[in-house]
């Protein structure tokens, strides 16, 4: 059934944390160390039930010794903030997975930073991949696939509306769950409340299906709550922000071909995902309450770490358009 992995996990907080536990809870391996300074000095096997015993969460990556096949790095969204932690790891041989948004597809908005760690990975002869539910899947992979059904393909259109209630605190701070309209639009121009990955998403798309990315505009803007309500950041007053709307829009040729559209908040009322193909044939699929964000980002991380190790990839820089896809790994045995 395969060969158990044995994982290093970078960025123990409630992402990190989940994927590392669902390693264990799946039989995909051993989780034999982990890396946070928020941690340092715990027992690993305290913050994720069965990791290895007697072992202590480091501070840094010089205090992980001992044979690692692949490091899982759940720490930041923006690849240059991740990217010496990625040197770091492949210097060593290390097989690297993350799910820093700007990975999922570097070489528009990094093209220079996704050179240098394609050609260190190739070096080194290991895997390093930016992955997730979104960017990695849902907004990006899965339309892909589904123009594997159209002998033409003039548009796609994509729609992720999320109740983010059901999301973790750190998701729910990023949307901007609770905060003033000012304070929205202040945190905003500071990069600080925003989804990170439409444009890597995008270009993802562009790339698979051939087309020229001439002209990129992306927008985002709050979603008000009409009346008073609450989530795990707090409560939330009527007139307060409850959550996101960003939209992305992509020409080439002069004509729109690739539409985004990202709606996060609290308490929204119809989640769901849906893919527009305007082709041969049209297309029009939608998962009724939407995918969960959490759950399927620790699938998909784990999922594709199988499928590159188990297949013996071609090593390198990679992105979940240019590797096959992997459905649910089976334990391994």
């Amino acid at each position: 059934m395969g060969r158990r992995y044995r994982f290093l996990s970078v960025g123990l907080g409630p992402l990190g944390v989940r994927i590392a536990s669902d390693v264990v809870a799946r039989g995909l391996g051993e989780v034999v160390a982990g890396v946070d300074p928020a941690f340092a000095g715990r027992a690993l096997s305290e913050l994720v039930p069965g990791a290895a015993v007697d072992v202590a969460v480091g501070a840094r990556l010089d205090d992980v010794a001992g044979p690692i096949d692949v490091a899982i790095v759940a720490t930041a969204s923006d690849l240059p903030a991740v990217a010496p932690t990625l040197r770091a790891l492949l210097a060593r041989h290390i097989n690297v997975v993350s799910t820093c948004e700007e990975l999922a597809w570097p070489w528009d908005r990094h093209l220079e930073l996704a050179g240098e760690l394609s050609q260190l990975a190739l070096a080194r002869g290991v895997h390093l991949l930016g992955t997730g539910v979104n960017p990695g899947f849902v907004m990006d992979a899965l339309p892909i696939a589904v123009t594997t059904v159209c002998s033409a393909v003039r548009r796609v259109e994509v729609h992720r509306i999320q109740d983010a209630g059901m999301r973790r605190l750190p998701f729910q701070a990023k949307i901007g769950a609770t905060l003033s309209v000012a304070e929205f639009h202040a945190r905003v121009a500071a990069g600080t409340v925003r989804h990170v990955g439409l444009r890597e998403s995008a270009s993802m798309i562009a790339s698979a299906l051939g087309l020229v990315l001439e002209q990129y505009e992306e927008s985002i803007e709050p979603v008000i709550a009409e009346q008073p309500m609450t989530c795990g950041l707090g409560p939330i007053a009527a007139g307060d922000v409850r959550g996101v709307h960003q939209e992305a829009r992509v020409t080439s040729g002069g004509r729109e071909v690739i539409s985004l559209v990202f709606h996060a908040a609290i308490g929204e009322a119809e989640p769901h995902d849906r893919v527009i193909v305007e082709g041969e044939p049209r297309v029009d699929l939608t998962i009724a309450g939407g995918v969960h964000g959490d759950v399927a980002t620790s699938a998909v991380t784990l999922n594709a770490i199988v499928g590159l190790l188990d297949l013996d990839h071609a090593p390198g820089l990679h992105a979940m358009s240019t590797i096959p896809l992997r459905g649910c790994a089976p334990p391994r045995r």
